[in-house]
């Protein structure tokens, strides 16, 4: 693992298509909270607002897949989102985007790339 990555949580805690894992991170000005999902076999992370307004968008922690698993879903709009790439595919965000957070997966553990301005805080005790 490269020194300057801060762990996530394991691979193996991310099962394909269902419940994510959220973390606290600084981004930018202010604290907020990210989540990684594994969709298509590949763990993909997000910052966890909707991007019509920033409201977290899972309904309970860590509930992100629509029921059948094929879309990220806000729980406050109903927008449904790509999991692969974060694209709003319907709903009140007009074709926006969730914003990307760049993330890798080694070694069985998934770890946030710190980048200018982002910085993991704190993860869930599982």
């Amino acid at each position: 693992m490269n020194p300057v990555q801060h762990f996530i949580c394991h691979s193996q805690d991310l099962v394909e298509c269902g419940k994510g894992h959220t973390f606290t991170i600084h981004y930018h000005d202010r604290e907020t909270e990210g989540f990684v999902v594994r969709y298509q076999g590949k763990a993909h992370a997000y910052l966890n607002e909707c991007a019509h307004q920033a409201m977290a968008l899972d309904f309970k922690e860590g509930e992100f897949f629509s029921r059948d698993g094929n879309h990220l879903i806000c729980a406050t709009h109903g927008a449904l989102y790509d999991p692969g790439s974060g694209q709003c595919l319907s709903g009140r965000c007009n074709g926006r985007a969730l914003v990307t957070l760049t993330i890798t997966e080694q070694d069985g553990a998934i770890c946030l790339q710190p980048e200018s301005g982002i910085h993991l805080i704190s993860t869930p005790v599982s």
